[in-house]
């Protein structure tokens, strides 16, 4: 017969495996501190002693580092899905930069469909509340706020679409995006136009999802790709005329 005893799971492995999950399901980031020794064995229920056997677990499979003096952290498991090598081979390379694009766009088109179709109001409430903030920052003169905001949009309709798959390999090319790797995206806030016309873009996504429109979400992703695509073409462009006529300038005042 196909049984086995049950044996009762040691109070650690308890703990393993709610953090595991966590860290899958994307609640728990990167970077994240956990909560002192003391405030996180209260909100489990486990003594400090079960804890530390449960953190110690964690470490050993990489899931967790311990800095002396500052905490223990949710690992940068996402460093690892691209090596240097192919990093620096992204940024020196232009192509690259359009690759990209096409597929984020491939992406999150089917991730915002998903979002429409599979996510919570949970979930619906964390995107509505990620782009009132970029509503307040596109108020200020300085872009930075509303870059980062946009990052966040589009990762909370990632982590809406409710595949885990998807949710770290995109996470883990957001972290490149953010780094500069593929493009600026700060350069693209910069001119105040620009600046408008994205935030018209990102109001249709969000209308879309929010009225749980399947395919006006995915159609309104491609168009702000199609859009962004275009801009750095332009910009592409400008800066290369910007060097041509520089060297025009420096001709004619050396006559």
């Amino acid at each position: 017969m196909p049984f086995q005893k049950v044996h009762s799971e040691k109070l650690s492995q308890s703990v393993v495996r709610q953090i595991k999950l966590l860290i899958l399901r994307g609640i728990l980031r990167p970077g994240e501190r956990l909560p002192a020794e003391r405030e996180l064995s209260e909100r489990l229920g486990v003594s400090r002693p079960s804890l530390r056997d449960a953190l110690s677990d964690l470490q050993d499979r990489g899931l967790l580092i311990s800095r002396p003096g500052a905490g223990v952290f949710i690992a940068d498991v996402l460093g690892s899905a691209f090596s240097p090598a192919l990093i620096d081979l992204f940024a020196s390379h232009d192509e690259a930069v359009f690759d990209y694009i096409a597929f984020r766009r491939d992406l999150e088109a089917l991730a915002a469909e998903r979002a429409a179709r599979l996510g919570t109001d949970s979930d619906l409430k964390v995107i509505a509340t990620i782009f009132a903030r970029m509503e307040a920052a596109h108020l200020k003169r300085d872009p930075t706020d509303e870059a980062q905001l946009d990052a966040e949009f589009h990762m909370a309709i990632i982590e809406a679409s409710h595949n885990v798959v998807m949710l770290h390999m995109m996470r883990s090319m957001f972290d490149l995006l953010r780094q500069g790797v593929f493009y600026n995206r700060q350069m693209m806030f910069k001119n105040r136009m620009t600046r408008e016309s994205l935030l018209e873009q990102h109001r249709a996504i969000h209308q879309a999802i929010q009225n749980r429109d399947v395919s006006a979400s995915r159609a309104a992703v491609s168009s702000h790709l199609d859009y962004v695509e275009q801009s750095l073409v332009e910009q592409t462009r400008a800066a290369r005329n910007e060097d041509v006529a520089r060297q025009r300038l420096v001709h004619e005042q050396e006559k």
